[in-house]
């Protein structure tokens, strides 16, 4: 059974060359981000981590720690944090998790069960080990992205997701397409016309089903 949104994930305890973890204890009461690379000294994951690590202050203004998985070993990981610092302009202070064994990989079904590195792998033997889960303080999925090898991912999205599951988690709310903080929010649908009222105030009926309305506050 794969993962999906809402499921609690589970608590391994994994390396990392910042020693051991256990997942569970790392999301502790905060959101975390887990984002996952095939194989360490690739051109488009090095651009990946260095645009996550300049984003260290945004994610710990959110409370949300972020984890790196490869498949690749520490002393790896150790090394590559080099390029990354140099390319990216940022050191990766964050953790990186050495799943060499793919049991984080399988867990969170980004490898079928069968899956393995054969010798003289390349990044292509764990190709789909390319994708983001966004994780709640009940340390369940949120949100569940994933990329080919080709793509670089856009992580200023991945903060905007995050604001927009925290908004919601936090209010009751729902957000548009293309939300960002500030913009008005929607009410959801289960929410009756005089609860709405009560709650927010003024709202937008734009459809019998579409409302929004500014964040109370």
């Amino acid at each position: 059974m794969g993962l999906r949104i809402n499921d609690t994930i589970p608590d391994l305890t994994v390396t990392t060359d910042l020693g051991e973890i256990s997942l569970h204890d790392f999301v502790g009461d905060g959101w975390a981000i887990l984002f996952s690379h095939p194989k360490d000294f690739t051109p488009v994951c090095t651009t990946e981590f260095g645009a996550v690590a300049r984003l260290a202050e945004e994610w710990e203004k959110r409370g949300c720690k972020v984890l790196g998985v490869s498949v690749d070993g520490v002393e790896d990981h150790v090394k590559w944090k080099a390029d990354i610092e140099t390319v990216g302009g940022a050191a990766p202070r964050f953790p990186i998790v050495a799943d060499e064994g793919l049991e984080l990989s399988k867990a969170f079904d980004m490898l079928p069960a069968e899956a393995y590195l054969p010798d003289g792998r390349t990044p292509a033997d764990s190709a789909t080990v390319r994708s983001v889960f966004i994780i709640g303080p009940d340390r369940q999925v949120k949100l569940i992205m994933t990329y080919p090898m080709t793509v670089g991912r856009n992580f200023g999205e991945v903060l905007r997701a995050l604001d927009a599951l925290q908004t919601t988690a936090g209010h009751g709310v729902a957000t548009p397409a293309d939300w960002t903080v500030g913009q008005d929010v929607i009410i959801p649908p289960s929410v009756s016309d005089a609860d709405a009222t009560a709650k927010f105030g003024a709202y937008d009926a734009v459809l019998p089903y579409l409302r929004k309305t500014k964040l109370p506050g």
